[in-house]
């Protein structure tokens, strides 16, 4: 009988997300369709309408990608000014929201293939970007709530919480829990 040394046990491997399990054949099925497509399309018409079709919406996607650059340039130096003067922010214009969904759209209409050019135009369309923005924000909201603490969730949910100022004070955490006390020391900055 050998007296060795036992080998460790590891603990169970944690599931694996449903992202990361249907994300990666997800997309192959997509390009796979957007390529199926492509060649029907060139099959009922010509190869050259194809590459018109592509060049329209790579063309038309970077229009709307450099609108809404621009259009989200322009608010964050209104929002810097009136932060400057001190000047109270008026309420959210309609025209501000919706810059990322815009740029999402345009992402996607540069994108080849008749699906993304369809999602992209889709995205366009204001009333589907306020659904949209709505149901991301539930979301994030519910998937925020169910974070665990230590996790990036919690820290989202301890920054809004906290110093909304955006200052910095330096010190000790003393953490009090039933049974036990430590101290974590944080060193000042350097200013």
């Amino acid at each position: 009988m050998t007296t060795g040394a036992q080998t460790p046990r590891y603990p169970a491997r944690p599931r694996r997300s449903r992202l990361r399990t249907f994300l990666p054949p997800g997309l192959a099925a997509w390009l796979v369709l957007e390529v199926w497509l492509l060649t029907v399309i060139a099959g009922a018409s010509s190869g050259f309408v194809v590459l018109l079709l592509l060049v329209a919406g790579f063309v038309l996607g970077s229009v709307v990608v450099k609108q809404a650059g621009r259009r989200a340039f322009r608010n964050l130096a209104e929002t810097l000014q009136r932060q400057q003067s001190r000047a109270v922010p008026p309420a959210a214009r309609p025209d501000s929201e919706g810059n990322g969904l815009m740029m999402l759209g345009g992402l996607l209409l540069m994108i080849p293939g008749p699906i993304s050019d369809a999602a992209g135009l889709l995205l366009l369309l204001p009333p589907v970007q306020k659904a949209v923005s709505r149901t991301a924000q539930r979301t994030f909201e519910r998937k925020l709530r169910q974070a665990a603490p230590g996790t990036l969730g919690d820290a989202f949910r301890q920054a809004r919480m906290h110093h909304p100022d955006g200052k910095v004070v330096p010190g000790e955490v003393v953490r009090d829990e039933p049974g036990t006390a430590t101290r974590e020391q944080y060193p000042p900055l350097n200013r």
